[in-house]
């Protein structure tokens, strides 16, 4: 009785906006709860206006918060099954393990190495639309570059070199042994530098589960466990390490040691990487040494696993930490956005008052990080599919990188001279990592924080990803060439990642209806209707993200955004190492102290390379262009701007 009277009078309060609402949002909210019907009329006022950007930070947030709130709720889809009862003492493991396991007292396999991605939208079976339309149709037509578009001083070749860092930590789909060809058809195979091409299926498993029946399983350790310079098992962790006082292997200059037998790096992860990733993971083993460095020093008695553990709790926590309120500010450069980050990690009162006083209040004063549990909102973690399509971001790629004199005198804004280009190709692999041996760290790096990177549109996907060796897991190189911009295309159909259209529906996200509802650019327009037809729903997400017209200050489309709401939240909040045992007893006093006054890359970058910004970096963040200007001083708080 007390149900049927709730359903009435749910029914009797929606009632009056029946014909207000979407009507592709009138089945998800006939099942929503009656507060959350309320909030997502609340967003869904702001969405049909499109102003959520542009109001007040402080109600920007709270529509961010109600939009998190409710993915939360209808966007966290389980693949796999659960176990039910059975339940490991965290403080038997209060390290990160070589494979993932035993971070979730509740489910020790969640987010460990071979573990399923999970789903923020349901599956869409699209067997019999794999090659509809042709992928290499779609690659040749609508994203291989024309002419290089880059992001002006928002964001540099570190921005980018990171976010594939990142991916080494975080996701690799298992491949099966059974290989597709893919064939150019003739309107495009003139300008298709394969004709054809094959790859490996991914790997279909049964999950044992009733409601999603097959998933795909992830190669890499989805925490935020640094397993790019670690790896994500133990044979790889072995592999990198000296076994003497805590610390990993790195050379005399700064650089990855190389494998002896044909010049392979060292590291956790090196599969399908380049110079730009090689940089980074060499700086981050140096900042794990010098941690070890830091806490032997502090504490003599440690020994070479304990130091090691530490050590690797600090440093995939200081990584975390940049990419939360240091790279993520630079792409999404908004003062809304720079709010919602340091508010991610700090909470609303800010980083002075939670120094002070620690983690008081819950999420939204004080942040996620130091939660006294972690929250998987009855999920078990992992990443998703989805979250692996809105990262296909190797547009943001260049044809080449702009090396820099870093012997001449600066220009102006502490800019060097070009010196040479190289061109990316040559960047990449085992011939990468001999070039970059040639360049030296500083160079490069100095080299790509002046350099801006490519741009997130149309007809920018770099023509030289059109050919391109893959590699295998141990980073050795294939027979078989492959066009990855058309290989991307039939990625997202062949593991049912849902079309443009119908990933905005799931998404709470009002749907397009026409091509210039995603687009004013009229020779886009015209590309699109030759591709798909007029048919919208036939478009393909990769093709949607680069073609929507982008928020101002954002680097990429609101559609992705909105995975990075849920899953940003996530990767934080769902670890206890970032919550319950984000403390003294388990980083060490020492440890959580260079976590907490660590705010950014530069930070790091000083730490070891101390002359490097002093000389050749303009910019307020590593991440944006080293010529561009700082950042002038606002007088007015965050909390209390108004986006111009």
């Amino acid at each position: 009785m007390a149900t049927l009277v709730a359903n009435s009078v749910k029914a009797v309060l929606v009632a009056p906006f029946h014909n207000f609402i979407h009507k592709d949002f009138h089945e998800v909210v006939k099942r929503m709860t009656l507060v959350d019907k309320l909030l997502f009329l609340i967003i869904h006022f702001v969405d049909k206006l499109g102003i959520w950007h542009r109001l007040p930070v402080f109600l920007g947030l709270i529509y961010l918060s109600i939009r998190r709130h409710l993915h939360q709720e209808y966007n966290l889809f389980n693949v796999g099954k659960t176990p039910a009862g059975v339940r490991f003492n965290p403080a038997d493991f209060p390290f990160r393990t070589a494979d993932g396991e035993f971070n979730d007292p509740f489910n020790e396999g969640a987010g460990s190495e071979d573990s399923f991605f999970g789903r923020n939208v349901l599956p869409v079976d699209q067997r019999n639309k794999l090659l509809k339309p042709n992928p290499m149709v779609v690659a040749t037509k609508l994203l291989a570059r024309r002419n290089l578009k880059d992001t002006g001083k928002q964001f540099n070749m570190i921005a980018a070199s990171w976010i594939q860092f990142m991916i080494h930590d975080w996701i690799d789909h298992l491949e099966d042994t059974q290989q597709i060809e893919l064939t150019a058809p003739a309107e495009v195979a003139s300008q298709c530098p394969l004709k054809s091409f094959k790859f490996y299926k991914t790997k279909e498993v049964p999950t044992g589960f009733y409601e999603i029946k097959t998933g795909h399983l992830n190669r890499r350790t989805p925490w935020w466990d640094a397993s790019a310079i670690y790896g994500s098992d133990e044979k790889s962790l072995k592999k990198v390490r000296t076994f003497k006082d805590g610390k990993l292997k790195i050379s005399k200059d700064g650089l990855l040691l190389h494998e002896d037998d044909d010049g392979r790096a060292i590291s956790g992860d090196v599969r399908n990487s380049w110079a730009g990733v090689s940089l980074l993971q060499a700086l981050f083993v140096m900042e794990h040494n010098s941690v070890c460095d830091a806490l032997k020093k502090e504490y003599p008695e440690l020994g070479d696993e304990e130091l090691y553990r530490h050590a690797r709790l600090v440093t995939s926590a200081i990584i975390a930490k940049i990419h939360t309120i240091d790279w993520t500010v630079e792409l999404l450069k908004t003062d809304t956005l720079h709010a919602a980050m340091r508010a991610n990690w700090y909470g609303l009162l800010g980083k002075k008052f939670k120094d002070t006083f620690g983690h008081v209040g819950g999420v939204i004063l004080s942040g996620l990080v130091g939660l006294k549990k972690p929250e998987n909102h009855g999920v078990p973690y992992s990443l998703t599919e989805e979250f692996v399509s809105v990262y296909r971001m190797h547009s943001l790629l260049p044809d080449d990188l702009l090396l820099r004199d870093i012997n001449a005198a600066t220009g102006p804004n502490k800019s060097p001279p070009l010196s040479k280009q190289i061109a990316m190709p040559n960047l990449i692999g085992i011939n990468g990592e001999k070039m970059l041996s040639g360049i030296g760290f500083t160079r490069q790096m100095v080299s790509m924080g002046h350099q801006a990177c490519a741009a997130l549109e149309l007809w920018n996907y770099p023509l030289w990803l059109r050919d391109i060796i893959p590699q295998n897991p141990d980073g050795t190189e294939r027979p078989d060439h492959v066009d990855l911009p058309a290989l991307e295309i039939f990625r997202d159909r062949e593991r049912s990642v849902a079309r443009y259209n119908a990933f905005r529906r799931a998404l709470l996200l009002i749907p397009i209806s026409k091509w210039e509802d995603l687009t004013d650019d009229a020779e886009s327009i015209k590309t699109l209707r030759e591709v798909y037809g007029n048919d919208v729903e036939e478009l393909d997400l990769l093709v949607g993200l680069m073609a929507e017209k982008k928020i101002k200050g954002f680097a990429i489309s609101e559609t992705a955004f909105i995975i990075f709401v849920i899953m940003a939240t996530r990767r934080l909040e769902a670890d206890r190492f970032f919550t319950s045992n984000f403390n003294e007893e388990t980083y060490t006093k020492k440890g959580l102290e260079r976590v907490n006054t660590t705010e950014s890359l530069k930070d790091v970058l000083d730490r070891h390379y101390p002359e490097m910004t002093k000389k050749w970096m303009n910019s307020s963040s590593a991440f944006s262009v080293w010529d561009s200007a700082p950042n002038a001083r606002n007088p007015i708080p965050l909390y209390l701007r108004v986006p111009q």
